[in-house]
Order: structure tokens, then sequence, then C-alpha cells
């Protein structure tokens, strides 16, 4: 279990690091008072299609924000390019509060001898049973029928004459983490997983496909240049 704080700007702003660097000032990172690096590391999700160029951002040598420019998503080239920040607010609060262990974090704000609650109070043995069950105790044999109900519903979803690319996403994303989970219980070989790779993209590229099809990116977030490339599971 973790945060995320995603933000996009599209198009990209010229000055997007010192943007992202005055981000940090103003939850209370200095970043005159830490070594912040821009360390490359480009960005793939396969089962997605999309892809980007970027960052990791290091604050005294530990990963705190994801910069992407993104260069496809579904497997269509985006235009212009947009970027997007990923900010890991547990790390980020580690330094605001100067603590060591995540699961010490402050949560509510309230002194822990005055009955208040530290993250791992909240989050600790949902970590401990959830790993637990993705790692050991899921029912491969469930996994592998609720993936294909998950696929077959996508596919129905995004069938004409009245496509629903949203609902059918969400199938795509069900997918997506039921993958990952057979993927963690180490049921899937390596040629296997592939193969699967190949199928969740493929379900993200046609919701994709739907979704721009149906108009409604022309007032929202248009900016897709070109058809879905059919390079496989690993472009």
């Amino acid at each position: 279990h973790y945060y995320q704080f995603q933000v996009i700007m599209k198009p990209s702003p010229a000055n997007s690091q010192e943007l992202y660097l005055n981000s940090l000032k103003a939850i209370g990172l200095d970043p005159l008072d830490h070594d912040i690096r821009f360390v490359e590391d480009d960005w793939e999700s396969p089962t997605l299609g999309a892809a980007g160029l970027g960052w990791e951002v290091w604050c005294d040598g530990m990963e705190v924000t994801q910069f992407t420019y993104f260069q496809q998503v579904g497997g269509m080239e985006c235009s212009p390019v947009p970027v997007e920040l990923t900010y890991g607010l547990e790390r980020l609060a580690m330094f605001i509060q100067s603590v060591e262990n995540v699961y010490d974090l402050d949560w509510d704000g309230v002194p822990k001898d005055q009955g208040g609650k530290v993250y791992g109070d909240i989050f600790l043995q949902s970590e401990k049973e959830f790993s637990t069950f993705n790692f050991e105790r899921a029912t491969t044999d469930v996994l592998f029928r609720h993936f294909h109900e998950a696929e077959t519903e996508c596919q129905m979803l995004l069938e004409a004459p009245a496509p629903l690319a949203l609902p059918a996403y969400d199938q795509c994303m069900k997918a997506s983490h039921i993958f990952n989970l057979l993927d963690a219980r180490g049921v899937i070989s390596v040629a296997e997983r592939q193969r699967y790779i190949g199928r969740v993209r493929s379900l993200a590229v046609a919701c994709c496909e739907a979704w721009v099809a149906s108009g409604v990116t022309s007032g929202v977030a248009s900016g897709v240049a070109d058809k879905p490339k059919q390079d496989g599971a690993n472009g």
C-alpha cells in the first residue's frame, strides 16, 4: 500500500523542472537543503502500451518522484507531449516529518501519547495480510478464471454499435491487476508472461481507440497523433 499524487500538464511547460522544485519547496522540502538529483529513467508499461522519457527524482539518495514526458498511451502517439509528475507521498512525508520508518509517520496530528495514530496503526496489518494473500494464498485457478472473465467483459463492452470505453477500461484494469497477482504467485512462465502482457495491451489499445472514436476527447484531452502501432507486447 502507498499513496501517489499524480499531476499531468499538457502541453508540457518549458519550465517543468523549475515548477517541480518549487512544489517541493511549497510543502516544506527546500531543494537548497537537500541533494535533489534527476536520474535518467525512461518509463514504460507494456501492458498499457504506454511509454515516456524522463527521470527518477532522488532526494538525498531516495527516489521521491517519477518525472515522465509521455510519448505514447494505449499504443497511440501523444501530441502535444504531456508531462506527468508522480509524487511518492509517504517518502516525501518521511523527509518532512524526519522519520526513518514509514510506519512511524504521523497520521492525524495528535501526539502518540495522547491517542494519536501513526501510519502503521492504519496500514501495517493490511500490508501483512495482503502481502500474504498476494504472494502465498491467492487461489490461482480462481485468478485465471477472473482474468478470462474480465477480458471477455472488456471485449463485449467494446463491441459496436455502442462501445462503452470507460466501463471497458475498468475491466482492462481488472485484468491487468489479476495478471500482476498471477505473476506474483509465480504461476506464469516466461513465454506465458509475454502472451498475457499482449492480451492486456490489446484490451488497453482497444479501449483507447474506442475513447478517441467517441469524440469525447475533442472537448477534454485531445492530442492523439497516430493510430496504435501493432508491435507486440513490448511496444
